[in-house]
């Protein structure tokens, strides 16, 4: 479903500040592959993310989604290809239009516009339907605004409408990063679940080595814009967070001293 071919992108090339942020990275996902991304500070992790979305463009090499060289292929002609949920809740709605209106964006995404009524009360029907499986009580609010919503209720929001059309990629880009722990346990068990149900492959960003160990069925570790680790199958499942910290030192010679990775 997603191949990556010796991918490469610097920033600032040429001066002081280069950084290279993937250095020849490879990486091919089966259909239906749910593959945690973990890595420090300036691992590569989001950049990675966001040359498959075609925020960046990439140096060298080539992204091939479902077959498609998309490579060349400008950030909103992918749109239809992706999924993506942010780590910032206030990104990926509309907080100035109601919750039928954003939902309504996405049953339509890819979708050639007429001259017709956005909203049919069939569509408000399987709107209510589609919000009461979030168990947010969001169904009876259809037209209250997205901006009225707490930072949890928003990115469940986000969730339900990134896979409401069942993307050929989901992206999961820390997203659950900026919520307290309850709420994060929430939309974790949500993105299981999507993610489950649609058969969806998935790429999932966190700092959370626990989060990175308990969901989807491969782990891949990031380190100087390389992938240094990449787990699957039994062993995944057999996987500690000591096991992890042992294997990084072991694949980098390096001691794994991210602050907030050791603390998650």
């Amino acid at each position: 479903m997603l191949i990556l071919q010796n991918i490469r992108k610097t920033f600032h090339a040429g001066t002081v500040n280069q950084k290279v942020a993937l250095d020849d990275v490879s990486l091919t996902l089966k259909d239906g592959d749910f593959v945690t991304v973990i890595g420090g500070n300036g691992a590569g992790k989001s950049t990675l993310l966001n040359t498959i979305a075609g925020t960046f463009p990439v140096d060298s090499g080539s992204i091939t989604i479902d077959g498609e060289d998309i490579t060349l292929l400008p950030e909103q002609k992918r749109a239809r290809f992706l999924g993506r949920v942010f780590q910032d809740p206030m990104m990926g709605t509309a907080a100035d239009m109601w919750i039928e209106e954003n939902l309504a964006l996405a049953a339509r995404r890819g979708e050639r516009r007429g001259l017709k009524w956005s909203i049919s009360a069939a569509d408000r029907e399987e709107f209510r339907r589609l919000l009461a499986e979030l168990d947010l009580g969001l169904e009876e609010r259809l037209s209250s605004k997205v901006g009225l919503l707490s930072g949890g209720q928003r990115q469940a929001l986000t969730l339900l409408m990134a896979t409401m059309k069942r993307p050929r990629l989901l992206l999961l880009d820390e997203h659950t990063a900026a919520l307290d722990p309850k709420t994060a346990a929430k939309v974790l068990a949500l993105s299981d679940r999507f993610v489950e149900e649609g058969r969806l492959t998935t790429l999932m960003v966190t700092h959370n080595m626990k989060d990175a160990i308990a969901h989807g069925n491969r782990l891949i570790m990031m380190n100087a814009g390389k992938i240094v680790l990449d787990i699957s199958g039994e062993e995944k499942k057999r996987l500690t967070v000591d096991d992890l910290l042992h294997a990084f030192t072991l694949s980098t010679a390096e001691e794994f001293a991210n602050d907030r990775i050791l603390l998650s």
